[in-house]
């Protein structure tokens, strides 16, 4: 635990949130102060984004996010996106700080944020086409066999999920029934069971990558196998660096974050969920004439 968040459970929630609706308001104050994300980690969930994240705060040109809890998204595009824009512009740096680093550490500032449902979402890729034409957008894709256990994990974890990984798989299609659909119909709805239980639409990544694809120039675009940031995160993260424009840094170490250990996932679920998504896969393969050493 960070001495931050030692403090935060030490604070009573009273003090915690007039602290936070303080803060909220200076930010808004200021929203006119206060430059859009030049970057956006937008996924894939369980796909290294908390990693790479942590990794870009250690560059003194990345400042974190407005307030200082807010360590790795507002989730404006998705959750919060009645909020308005005055709101989002409220979690960045304000320009003076940013010409303050860029003094100090001799190079250009890059703010982003990450979040792993923008990319999942199906209006988040217009949302962020209309108001960041310009922005750099970062992909990390698992194996979705993988990512689909480890995200079935998280929600254990969190107790969210009461059903086991098979029968959750069963169910998937009737605990989501309807959810995108009314995400498209109602620009303020956000569902929780799209976000949390959707094990197997998440790995289908060509159909989510799409609206991104036909927004934004591929030269805007980062897509990474999340295996090639487990195995060289010191190459991924100078890769990433380089994309961004940010001068090179080389980490002392480069820890996996959010990892969770569990038993071996059933050899005759692997084999079915593997099955399944070796047509996905290699339209993906085709469409980005990329490799990817997927089960």
């Amino acid at each position: 635990m960070t001495i931050r968040d030692r403090l935060k459970a030490a604070m009573p929630q009273r003090v915690t949130t007039q602290v936070r609706s303080s803060l909220v308001w200076y930010g808004e104050r200021t929203s006119d102060r206060r430059p859009l994300p030049d970057f956006l980690i937008t996924g894939t969930k369980r796909g290294g984004t908390t990693s790479l994240w942590r990794y870009l705060l250690e560059h003194p040109l990345v400042p974190r996010l407005f307030p200082a809890w807010n360590t790795k998204t507002s989730h404006y595009f998705e959750e919060n996106w009645g909020r308005g824009e005055v709101w989002y512009r409220s979690h960045f740096p304000t320009e003076r700080q940013r010409r303050a680093l860029e003094q100090r550490h001799g190079g250009p500032v890059r703010v982003g944020e990450a979040a792993p449902l923008y990319m999942f979402h199906p209006l988040v890729p217009q949302r962020v086409a209309d108001l960041l034409p310009d922005v750099r957008l970062i992909f990390l894709l698992r194996d979705p066999v993988e990512r689909a256990y480890s995200h079935w994990k998280e929600r254990r974890t969190e107790d969210k999920e009461p059903l086991g990984f098979a029968e959750a798989l069963a169910r998937e299609e009737e605990r989501t029934a309807g959810e995108r659909e009314r995400l498209i119909a109602d620009p303020t709805y956000f569902s929780e069971a799209y976000d949390w239980y959707t094990y197997r639409a998440r790995g289908r990544y060509l159909e989510h990558l799409e609206p991104w694809l036909e927004r934004f120039d591929p030269a805007q675009m980062l897509i990474l196998p999340s295996e090639t940031l487990y195995a060289e995160p010191a190459a991924t993260h100078a890769r990433v660096l380089d994309f961004l424009g940010l001068p090179p840094q080389r980490l002392a170490t480069y820890e996996a974050h959010n990892h969770r250990r569990s038993s071996a996932m059933d050899p005759e679920i692997r084999a079915e969920l593997s099955a399944y998504f070796a047509p996905y896969n290699a339209a993906l393969s085709e469409r980005l004439r990329m490799r990817f050493d997927w089960s």
